[in-house]
């Protein structure tokens, strides 16, 4: 399944940086609970999600996916 993918490649880059979900979730306007669902592959992020994280990484959106 794709969404469990980029959610293991969203954790896998949140851990590198340094954040925790409740960090990661305030600076990109969502809750804990929402990223918590995108992470293990329930919820399938929208692009303006995906984007809004990947520039919170300081990485491109290909680089993510």
């Amino acid at each position: 399944m794709e969404e469990d993918r980029l959610g293991r490649r969203i954790r896998a880059f949140r851990k590198l940086k340094g954040y925790t979900q409740e960090q990661l979730a305030k600076d990109i306007g969502i809750s804990v609970s929402v990223l918590g669902e995108v992470e293990r592959g329930s919820r399938k992020p929208k692009g303006d999600l995906i984007k809004r994280i990947a520039d919170q990484f300081s990485i491109s959106v290909e680089e993510l996916q």
